[in-house]
């Protein structure tokens, strides 16, 4: 029973469905931001080195088909996939192909508890959509489609969810033993590096999954949060903004400090660097491109809310650990506390900028 309830905690969960106040439907506008950053660069590397007419036209199928890998419950897929299909029309045009004799189906994927019901509810209609929808539920970690069936992949900040914490952490005898944290930020080197492990493992059981099922000419576009070439830590003011407050429930014994200690956040945020490493690796992918940027975000990073984005994409994974009464009770502390955490980011500037790596890769 115990080795069950430990790994349940260290698997990483959707986002929050539905469509109400904590929703990620309501709160995923700094990822809109981000993808909005780099759509024209997307657009640009699209347009340059896919060859449509290689991939569809020259054989007997009509079908251009793209995966949305770890789409949640939208609008920021829909907005991408819509983006994404205008521009691969745009390419038809430059190559002299008629774009209506293509039909495009995009594949909405992502994790088995995924409120695909939202998804779907939402989807554009009549002519607000160029495309045929279809869910397809699994982790990006393995296989999702059958060989050679996939021309274009996309995966907007998605791959930075690792498939389970790595098992150091579960460990009270290990040096990863990450006491009082939530996260490898601001954690010892043994905590650092038993996260960058796991991040590359999966990193590598992504790539060879989708080496299996992008066809030759194909591509996969990768947005992530991440940080600079040569950074190892993560420097997140919010995780030690809950840290703190869960400190101060272990002090009125409302929670045991091993739940706290036993609670680690599964994300890495890499840079380009160490993408570029895996990949090259792998050996069936061409990079096309590969950089790291800073996003100004303005106002969007208001505290109130940056706290009810940090708890749409966390609440469920730190639900399945603490329970759903703790953790509204943490969020809600957090919010009588938004001003202190506003000086916080204020001084930081993190309320006008964040960092993401953009990686193009094109199936050899």
């Amino acid at each position: 029973m115990e080795n069950e309830k430990s790994r349940k905690m260290s698997q990483s969960s959707p986002m929050n469905g539905r469509d109400g106040t904590y929703s990620y439907t309501k709160n995923s506008i700094l990822q809109r931001d981000g993808v909005s950053a780099v759509k024209d660069a997307i657009n640009e590397t699209l347009m340059k080195n896919l060859d449509v007419e290689k991939l569809v036209c020259g054989s007997t199928s009509t079908r251009f088909a793209v995966a949305d890998l770890g789409c949640s419950v939208g609008p920021n897929t829909f907005y991408a996939m819509e983006s994404l299909i205008e521009t691969l029309k745009q390419k038809c045009h430059q190559q002299g192909l008629d774009s209506d004799k293509l039909e495009f189906q995009v594949f909405f994927s992502d994790q088995i508890g995924n409120d695909f019901n939202t998804l779907f509810a939402s989807l554009p209609h009549g002519q607000g959509r160029n495309y045929f929808a279809a869910a397809v539920p699994g982790s990006f970690h393995g296989r999702l489609f059958p060989s050679s069936s996939v021309h274009v992949a996309y995966c907007l900040f998605a791959i930075h969810w690792l498939s389970k914490l790595p098992e150091e952490l579960l460990l009270k005898d290990s040096p990863a033993w990450n006491v009082g944290r939530i996260h490898y930020a601001g954690a010892s080197d043994a905590v650092v590096k038993a996260y960058a492990d796991q991040f590359e493992r999966d990193m590598e059981n992504f790539l060879r999954a989708r080496a299996e099922e992008i066809v030759a000419g194909g591509m996969i576009i990768i947005v992530v949060p991440g940080v600079p070439d040569g950074v190892v830590d993560y420097d997140s003011l919010y995780f030690g903004f809950l840290e703190s407050l869960l400190a101060d429930m272990v002090t009125e014994e409302l929670i045991e400090q091993e739940q706290v200690d036993l609670f680690n956040i599964p994300n890495v945020y890499p840079c380009a660097k160490d993408l570029r490493r895996v990949v090259e690796r792998n050996g069936c992918f061409e990079i096309v491109k590969m950089e790291f940027g800073n996003v100004v975000v303005g106002g969007t990073m208001e505290p109130e809310s940056f706290i009810l984005q940090t708890r749409a994409i966390f609440e469920r994974s730190m639900a399945n650990h603490f329970g759903n009464a703790v953790v509204h009770q943490l969020f809600e502390r957090a919010m009588q506390l938004k001003l202190d955490f506003a000086r916080l980011l204020g001084s930081a500037g993190i309320h006008e900028i964040m960092g993401q790596v953009l990686a193009a890769l094109k199936r050899k």
